[in-house]
């Protein structure tokens, strides 16, 4: 019989000690009530626990969770009518405030988030809702995050997974869309031609500077050329007429000489005929010819040779 007493309350030491050790895990905090009443908090480990008088009250997992925000149709401030799903990241960071400050956390948290959403969203236009997620998710997540403080959680993170406006809108955007596109491409070629066309004027205005510049400079050339020859021909007179002046007459001859033969030169040369006749007083050639022999003679001091007789008619050659 004692036998059986004994077994019996060894049976007994080993429950209860069983049921005063509590091993939490990494990631958890366990409350500890006492008659119902909170006293303290498990830390992750092992924990004794008096059975019957303290227990274990709440289980709070202290890592960051994902709460998804079920879809929900919200109107914006123009009217439109929007599908919007998203997600609230959280952190419990006081286990005792997120197990007796609020009833159901998870429930809370999400209603608060939906609210909110609908706030934010209802009071901003569609082509905002579209293109302002960052300032929409920035909003929210001050809202929700302040209104959990008191639960002793910590919103980390909202985003918005998805926004999806009515089809009728969607492709009324896309048409708007292509339009301004259109436009933008209509505006990019005419300023393209225009820039070409500035281009092609300014060259052309580049062209004729340059062209003007240089008929300019050739007709400065060809005005100094004439100036130079004139003043050839001028000091070509003026040493002639000192000539004359000096007591030399067969220079005028000389120089009505030259001037003759330039001129029967230009009749060889035309090319308006291939024969030309006309009259030659050739007595007339030959006293002038013996003029530039006089004046030959008058420079280098020689005898000048006398010119052979040519009579009328056609000419005697000595055989």
């Amino acid at each position: 019989m004692l036998e059986y007493f004994l077994i019996a309350a060894v049976a007994l030491v080993v429950l209860v000690i069983m049921m005063s050790v509590k091993i939490v895990s990494q990631g958890y905090r366990y409350t500890i009530e006492r008659f119902g009443r909170f006293v303290r908090v498990a830390e992750p480990g092992l924990n004794l626990v008096t059975p019957f008088v303290y227990r274990v009250g709440h289980k709070i997992n202290m890592m960051e969770q994902v709460l998804d925000i079920p879809g929900q149709e919200i109107i914006t401030k123009d009217n439109a009518m929007v599908a919007v799903d998203g997600v609230v990241f959280f952190q419990v960071l006081d286990a005792a405030k997120a197990a007796y400050e609020v009833s159901d956390l998870y429930l809370a948290i999400m209603a608060l988030s939906t609210t909110n959403l609908r706030t934010v969203m209802g009071s901003m236009d569609l082509d905002e809702t579209l293109s302002k997620r960052d300032e929409i998710n920035a909003r929210l997540l001050s809202v929700v995050d302040q209104a959990t403080e008191s639960w002793g959680v910590k919103i980390t993170r909202v985003e918005l997974k998805d926004i999806r406006p009515p089809s009728d809108i969607v492709n009324a955007m896309t048409r708007q869309m292509k339009a301004e596109r259109e436009k933008r491409a209509a505006i990019l070629e005419s300023e393209g031609l225009r820039a070409s066309e500035i281009l092609r004027a300014e060259g052309e205005k580049q062209a004729k500077i340059l062209q003007a510049e240089g008929l300019k400079e050739a007709a400065f050339r060809e005005a100094e050329a004439r100036e130079r020859s004139a003043q050839a021909e001028a000091a070509a007179t003026k040493s002639v007429s000192d000539a004359i002046e000096g007591g030399s007459a067969q220079a005028i001859n000389y120089f009505i000489a030259q001037k003759y033969v330039e001129a029967i030169g230009l009749f060889a040369t035309s090319p308006n005929a291939k024969t030309i006749l006309f009259p030659v007083e050739a007595t007339q050639l030959m006293g002038t010819l013996g003029g530039i022999g006089e004046l030959a003679k008058e420079v280098l001091g020689k005898e000048a040779p006398k010119a052979p007789l040519i009579k009328s008619g056609v000419p005697k050659v000595d055989q």
